[in-house]
């Protein structure tokens, strides 16, 4: 969207404005993205980007990754294979210094708590994001990320809507734990003030039904984040989003967005509310120049296959099967296409 917008009107100001347009920050404590800017040319294949959504929240509360999705661009940056992290999954956390984290097993969603503090009851999700990083590194033997970025859900509303709207095809009934059919908040039971029931909510909801739709903001927010009444739960919801985010890239880079000035203004300021970026030395922009010949139909969906850790009747959290380990094998050696056609079942489905 950047490079169309820039090509519309040739002009280095505008161009600039849209590379300040996202709020950058170091994500990988590095300080990389303060470093010397460095040439497009240096961004070459193959490439890890690592995307985390989190829910809005002030400084004052621990934040929780409650989407994880690494996207693997191979060399030659023609393709780009998205594989999400179940938010449960139980992994070995790594130590963090600047925190004081002597490291140890939890939920991956957790991680991003343990690396945000930095005292006086405060919390930095950039800092966080840095032991999520690692940790997802520890776990898919990625040794660097080569970007990254945080995705504030309520933010990422703003940009469909700036869009004007998103057409996605919705592949099974969802019924709304968060929302009436009008997109208000549903009335939350009295017992259930202090957030631990399970399901606090009553009264109508808002229901998606299978079929293509052309959804606004809210209700294409709403319909991946549900989990509750999926017959596979979390991992429903990984589908989904990735379907979510091929959708946006193809909404992005239709003709009604890229060549109309008015709207693609809105949407980059509507994305410099959502969105914290580290390019590891390069800016938007440059990314942009970089992988300027992806599109939607360039996007190969992804899922890792796993189950649930029950232990005497209780819940622990998710394992993967054993087999992931040979796709991240082939994510470091930039073969996933070889993989998949050896196992098809790791597509995720349309």
């Amino acid at each position: 969207m950047v490079i169309s917008g820039g090509a519309l009107v040739t002009s280095q100001v505008l161009v600039a404005r849209y590379a300040n347009a996202v709020q950058t920050k170091d994500l990988f404590g590095n300080a990389a993205s303060g470093a010397t800017k460095q040439q497009v040319s240096d961004i070459k294949g193959p490439l890890n980007i690592l995307l985390v959504g989190i829910d809005p929240r002030n400084d004052t509360t621990a934040p929780l990754s409650d989407s994880i999705i690494v996207v693997h661009i191979p060399r030659g940056l023609k393709q780009a294979y998205l594989y999400s992290i179940p938010r449960d999954l139980r992994v070995e956390i790594p130590p963090f210094e600047k925190t004081g984290f002597k490291g140890g097993t939890s939920k991956i969603n957790a991680a991003m708590s343990y690396g945000s503090s930095i005292g006086g009851g405060k919390h930095d999700v950039a800092q966080g994001f840095d032991l999520l990083a690692k940790t997802v590194g520890k776990l898919t033997g990625i040794k660097k990320f080569d970007a990254g970025a945080i995705i504030n859900f309520n933010g990422f509303k703003d940009i469909v809507d700036a869009m004007g709207g998103v057409t996605m095809t919705i592949d099974q009934n969802v019924k709304s734990e968060h929302l009436k059919p009008n997109g208000k908040p549903r009335d939350r039971r009295p017992e259930c003030a202090d957030n631990k029931c399970e399901h606090p909510y009553i009264g109508p909801q808002a229901q998606y039904k299978k079929g293509t739709y052309h959804l606004e903001g809210w209700q294409a927010l709403d319909y991946v984040r549900q989990r509750y009444g999926l017959p596979r739960s979390d991992y429903d919801r990984q589908r989904h989003q990735q379907q979510f985010i091929k959708a946006m890239a193809e909404q992005a880079l239709s003709k009604n967005v890229v060549t109309n000035p008015v709207k693609l203004d809105k949407v980059l300021k509507a994305a410099g509310d959502a969105l914290i970026f580290d390019g590891n030395g390069h800016s938007v922009v440059d990314w942009g120049l970089a992988l300027k010949s992806l599109r939607s139909d360039d996007m190969t969906l992804v899922k890792l296959p796993g189950k649930s850790l029950i232990t005497n009747g209780r819940y622990l959290g998710e394992a993967l099967d054993p087999s992931a380990e040979d796709f991240f094998a082939a994510v470091q050696n930039d073969t996933i296409s070889s993989f998949l056609i050896d196992h098809p079942d790791f597509l995720q489905k349309l």
